[in-house]
């Protein structure tokens, strides 16, 4: 791997006011490909700077675009670790060959991310609630004019020193249930982690902020009945006592924090349901006093309550609009494992090699 190292680095930001995706480190990881020339290239650590690109990339048309998103922390002792990397990787791969895009090598992705992160160690922030925010993501780069899968890519991987998602950390969240509007459909893309489905996306956000919400509960295609998951995240709700989320049925993100939150749960004695959860089911719990608590899991927010639902014209407050125990309870013991305060029993948490 070839790395050439910034000539000027960049002042760092203040680690107490990051926000979030707002600041980038000194370097970026690059690696082509060609088919027409073996497949993928040797990678390269480079400067962060801009891509040149040919107004006819095919990424720019047709969409061919993927990415994933991961954390790494440091702990005071300056032990640098990573949360569960291969499954990022292994995800990327699976939305990889649904858009006819080629596939990484996963040992060789995570050791070149370290070697990455190792150069930019000094950007990785300590503070509880931070980490260094890391964003693989590989797009189309052939220029042509025509619908078919191109043969040339870019894999990239740029990293962002971050704080917590939203402004007011763990506090309960507004969702805003979209009934008319759809994300994805069965067959569709929505269980990859592709740049159309965002897109997709946007409208729904905006009507929601309009609306004095943060986040899109959104909905099944098909039937306008069945819950799938909130903008960045799955969704998850306790309903008498028995913790429910809606099952992967090829039209929801298998999301990386989902899969870990219902195996600490189900670890901890919890009583969890992978199924069909219908927007009716939970809004007739809340009325009957069932509906503990909701929250969303993501990587960027971990988890995330939320308070209030707005669905048609009426407006429901769960919880008092507090984060519920379980909520917390379990946002306590993913980061924990995360930040090396709770053991990892599971084999997630990557340490870096001396």
């Amino acid at each position: 791997m070839k790395v050439t190292l910034a000539k000027e680095l960049k002042q760092k930001p203040d680690f107490t006011k990051l926000g979030f995706g707002k600041y980038f480190t000194d370097h970026m990881l690059i690696m082509r490909y060609d088919a027409a020339n073996g497949g993928w290239q040797e990678s390269e650590i480079v400067p962060y700077g801009s891509f040149n690109m040919d107004p006819a990339s095919c990424v720019l048309h047709y969409g061919q675009g993927i990415f994933e998103g991961l954390k790494a922390y440091k702990d005071g002792n300056g032990n640098i670790t990573m949360f569960r990397p291969r499954d990022n990787f292994n995800r990327m791969n699976r939305s990889a060959k649904r858009l006819c895009m080629p596939e990484i090598d996963v040992e060789r992705a995570v050791k070149e991310l370290e070697e990455l992160i190792k150069i930019e160690k000094e950007w990785i922030p300590t503070a509880p609630g931070t980490s260094l925010y890391i964003r693989p993501f590989m797009i189309a780069d052939e220029a042509f004019l025509g619908v078919h899968p191109s043969k040339k890519y870019i894999f990239a991987i740029i990293l962002s020193p971050v704080g917590s998602y939203y402004a007011n950390g763990l506090a309960p969240v507004k969702i805003y249930v979209e009934d008319t509007l759809t994300r994805a459909s069965l067959g569709g893309t929505g269980e990859a982690k592709c740049l159309g489905n965002y897109a997709a996306s946007l409208l729904g956000a905006e009507k929601a902020k309009q609306m004095g919400y943060e986040q899109v509960l959104w909905l099944d295609a098909e039937t306008k009945k069945y819950i799938e998951e909130v903008g960045a995240m799955n969704m998850f709700f306790v309903i008498d006592g028995t913790v429910v989320t809606p099952m992967l049925d090829g039209s929801i993100l298998p999301g990386i924090t989902r899969d870990s939150a219902i195996k600490v749960l189900k670890k901890n004695g919890y009583k969890v349901e992978e199924r069909h959860v219908g927007v009716d089911e939970v809004i007739d719990a809340l009325k009957n006093g069932k509906l503990d608590e909701a929250f969303g899991t993501g990587t960027a927010a971990v988890i995330s309550p939320v308070g209030t639902m707005g669905y048609k014209d009426e407006v429901y407050t769960i919880n008092d609009n507090k984060i519920g125990k379980i909520s917390l309870w379990l946002y306590e013991q993913i980061t924990g494992i995360q930040t090396q305060k709770i053991e990892d029993s599971f084999g997630w948490v990557y340490h870096f090699s001396k």
